[in-house]
């Protein structure tokens, strides 16, 4: 690889010394724009984890109460990632004749009102009324979870061109966060205060944090360009990665509408206790993820292989979830537990290096740099990772209903061993080509 695609985001400039950039130069000269940018990101990425995260504990209990079947919570959970497929690929298209700056604020204000709205739900009566609403409100919280993150994806690589992975994989520790303390602090809420509380009060806080990032956010502008999604989802290498994208989206997503339901039944844990479950793969993403990106900046070469062994690792943890009950082994909760530790750190080494990925790979194709391309490709990441998020809670619920947790999961794993297998095919010719 070039330099410039090495680096992921088009500067072919590297660090003199021996300290990684992000966190030794880099550090030491970021610019005020620079620390604004990162602490309106930070305030993005918090906040929508832990309003999309506080659902897990309780809702599909809810929602079986109001008359919800499994296969319905599964389209509700994953309806908000359909309508954020959708909107992801004219959001992004669009960036630079909306503004980044606009599209990240409104984004967050939307995803605040319609947060407080899901609290109103259980006054709505039971059967098609809540369900249809459940609906509604998902879709438009997802408009809003939309044009904030793809704004915000976009507005971090054009303020970080050298280390976009670094820097991503830095924020994700807040990512973590937020769905480390959703599950917890939603558990608690709703057993302590009931379904309204927990919504109402995260919702406030999202829109206490509207007017502060319209005060610090920079304003980046840009002129548009005439490159389109089509032309850069039809490289053959960005398709392949659009695959690996989809299949760990479809695996997480998986767990949302399945999880605390099968450890309630098989665990026998109180509601508060459940989401502190879910900090397993939490914790093992976030402190995960700022290593992983430091590596993906630093040595892009290794970036084929995290992708292929963590595919790998993927696969063989959801088939030992449940576990698959071909394997004759009793669940267990310490076991449990660290299979989703694996999990957070297996999806972080498959999801960290894929955006700078297609960034170089957009780079060498011809495709001219600035907040356009940016935008197009956040776009399409966010509309990939959607697809599978909608794909993962449907058909796991699906599957959950006829099959059981066990071989639900076992199936899902199937997801990320799909993606693998074409990627260490593509690996192996690379290699091949690198040796004559």
């Amino acid at each position: 690889m070039g330099s410039r695609a090495a680096d992921g985001a088009g500067s072919e400039q590297a660090p003199e010394d021996g300290v990684p950039e992000a966190l030794g130069e880099e550090s030491r000269r970021l610019t005020r724009e620079q620390l604004f940018t990162m602490a309106a990101t930070a305030s993005i990425n918090f906040s929508s984890m832990i309003c999309y995260s506080i659902l897990g504990p309780f809702f599909p209990s809810e929602a079986e109460k109001k008359g919800a079947s499994n296969t319905v919570v599964g389209l509700i959970f994953g309806c908000f990632a359909l309508v954020n497929f959708l909107t992801s690929l004219i959001l992004g298209n669009y960036l630079t004749h909306i503004g980044a700056k606009f599209m990240f604020v409104a984004g967050m204000f939307v995803s605040g009102c319609v947060t407080i709205l899901f609290g109103m739900l259980d006054k709505v009566p039971s059967g098609p009324m809540f369900i249809g609403l459940c609906f509604l409100v998902r879709a438009m919280d997802a408009i809003g979870f939309t044009a904030a993150m793809t704004a915000s994806f976009s507005i971090l690589a054009k303020a970080f061109p050298n280390n976009i992975a670094t820097v991503l994989g830095s924020l994700e520790i807040f990512t973590g966060l937020g769905l480390v303390l959703g599950p917890p602090l939603g558990g608690f809420l709703y057993q302590s205060f009931g379904y309204e509380v927990p919504f109402i009060t995260l919702g406030c806080v999202v829109l206490v944090l509207v007017p502060v990032n319209m005060c610090i956010l920079p304003k980046y502008d840009s002129i548009p360009s005439k490159d389109s999604f089509w032309k850069l989802i039809l490289l053959p290498k960005v398709l392949l990665l659009c695959l690996t994208i989809f299949s760990l989206s479809a695996c997480l997503g998986f767990l949302d509408p399945t999880m605390s339901l099968f450890i309630l039944k098989k665990f026998k844990l109180p509601a508060g206790y459940v989401g502190l479950v879910f900090l397993g793969l939490a914790l093992s993403y976030s402190l995960s993820s700022p290593l992983l990106g430091l590596l993906s900046d630093k040595l892009p070469y290794l970036r084929k292989w995290l992708l292929v062994s963590g595919g790998l690792m993927t696969a063989l943890c959801f088939f030992i979830l449940g576990p698959a009950p071909v394997l004759h082994i009793e669940s267990q909760l310490w076991m449990f537990v660290l299979v989703l530790v694996l999990i957070g750190f297996s999806l972080g080494m498959s999801a960290i290096p894929v955006f700078p990925e297609i960034l170089h790979c957009a780079y060498e194709n011809g495709f001219e740099e600035g907040l356009s391309l940016l935008g197009l490709v956040s776009g399409l990441f966010n509309a990939m990772w959607s697809l599978g998020a909608f794909a993962g809670p449907t058909l796991g619920g699906f599957l959950n209903e006829k099959l059981g947790f066990e071989w639900a999961s076992a199936i899902q794993g199937g997801w990320a061993l799909l993606s693998v297998i074409p990627a260490y095919r593509i690996l192996l010719l690379i290699m091949k080509k690198e040796l004559i």
